[in-house]
């Protein structure tokens, strides 16, 4: 069984997690998978975008306990080091956007998977949980970095600790995530997000991506110099000559992602 489906149409290269009947939890082999789908990112210039979603109902309700409770199944320290760590680390580290598009209940490590990426775009009648203090366990793939950046740190502790189910619409308000949108209109709103995305200058969104990310970690005076030697990059791009010719004779820019 494929555990993750992919489709690649107009450079966005969809993936689909694909345990439907346990709400796409994790186990090794998903996780391993989509590790290497990621890493099939990073080296095919045919992809220009990605987009994370589930199949079925949920988008995922985190790892499989049954796998994380067998005796002889990985243990708990090796779940999160060789699982959800390198997961969290290959979105981050990919110079492509990516897009969490969240189709129902994003909870526990699912949730913070959805957190690391770009963009995350839900339905309505989606819901995210920081589930692990129900069971005993802090939040891990990230969701001590990232949600307190999103929502501050108050909140951030609160949904941690009480394990709060916050509705699609409420998380969007809160800055969360990007946009929750009506159901009926989901689908096409991914997809137009993920094309508007595909189209652009690929290379200075990745290099946006890497300032921003690096913003977190260091003063004023290093970042200016990061963005002044990640300009010099973009500056030296097929994109950017092409946006400023398009730019002189009024026209769309046709970028190519180089």
């Amino acid at each position: 069984m494929q555990e993750i489906l992919t489709h690649l149409e107009n450079g966005v290269l969809t993936l689909t997690l694909n345990r439907p009947s346990v709400f796409n939890s994790f186990n090794r082999s998903m996780a391993l998978q989509l590790q290497a789908e990621l890493d099939r990112c990073s080296t095919d210039d045919h992809i220009r975008a990605v987009v994370l979603t589930g199949e079925g109902k949920a988008f995922c309700a985190g790892q499989d306990l049954a796998e994380a409770t067998d005796p002889h199944g990985p243990a708990l320290q090796e779940i999160v080091s060789k699982h959800y760590n390198p997961i969290i680390l290959k979105i981050r580290a990919l110079e492509k956007p990516v897009i969490a598009a969240v189709n129902g209940v994003a909870a526990g490590a699912g949730a913070n998977i959805a957190l690391a990426c770009d963009l995350v775009i839900a339905k309505e009648s989606a819901a995210f949980i920081q589930a692990f203090s129900k069971i005993g366990l802090i939040p891990d793939s990230g969701g001590t970095f990232f949600l307190p950046r999103l929502v501050g740190m108050q909140k951030a502790l609160a949904l941690m600790m009480t394990g709060e189910k916050v509705a699609a619409k409420d998380a969007e308000q809160m800055n969360m995530i990007y946009k929750a949108v009506p159901d009926t209109e989901f689908e096409s709103m991914v997809a137009q997000l993920a094309q508007q995305l595909a189209k652009m200058p690929t290379k200075a969104l990745g290099l946006t991506k890497k300032a921003v990310d690096a913003g977190f970690n260091q003063d004023l005076g290093a970042q200016l110099a990061l963005e002044e030697k990640l300009q010099t990059q973009a500056g030296q791009t097929h994109d950017f000559k092409e946006g400023v010719q398009a730019f002189l004779e009024k026209r769309s820019p046709e970028f190519k992602g180089n």
